[in-house]
């Protein structure tokens, strides 16, 4: 069995990315977005913690938590969020043909990969690089042209407190013929 070395610092701020099992493209349907929303809440009601940033795209989310001060567990907030989102969509969305052996053993579903990447964020710089990276996630991955077309991100939040320009993160592609070659 694997030992996996996660982070271990009360307080800490983490980023975070989670990915659906073979990357399918379930996480921006309205029932899954409903259902994470609430899963959240929930999460957060019992087990608080900070949101700083979050994207969700179709395959996969990226997100930015502090944990509160006495606090390391992360991971069980993710269970219970990935849980839940399960309980209330795993009956539509599970594919008895993905199951393998060992998500069987595992009692896990179809619709998320079994671990999840973390990492501690170290000092401001580190926070600012994995806060632009998060909301140019969509730009990134092609799904629009600018950041602020994409719904699913607090990158709206960010442009309402003017932490962000509105026309933050657009590319502009030039063609070599542009430059009169």
């Amino acid at each position: 069995m694997s030992h996996y070395r996660r982070a271990n610092l009360a307080g800490a701020t983490y980023f975070f990315t989670v990915v659906t099992y073979q990357r399918r493209a379930l996480l921006c349907n309205d029932d899954v977005l409903k259902a994470l929303r609430n899963a959240i809440e929930k999460t957060r009601e019992k087990y608080p913690f900070t949101i700083d940033a979050w994207v969700i795209l179709p395959d996969h989310m990226h997100a930015i938590w502090t944990l509160p001060p006495d606090d390391t567990d992360f991971a069980n907030r993710w269970r219970l969020i990935k849980r839940y989102v399960t309980q209330v969509c795993g009956a539509s969305l599970h594919q008895p043909h993905l199951m393998t052996a060992s998500k069987t053993k595992h009692r896990e579903s179809t619709l998320w990969q079994r671990r999840y990447w973390e990492h501690l964020i170290r000092n401001d710089d580190d926070y600012a690089k994995h806060m632009d990276y998060v909301h140019f996630n969509p730009v990134k991955h092609c799904l629009v042209k600018q950041v602020v077309d994409w719904p699913h991100s607090s990158f709206h939040r960010y442009v309402k407190q003017g932490a962000y320009a509105v026309d933050w993160g657009f590319v502009v592609k030039v063609d070599e013929g542009d430059f009169g070659e």
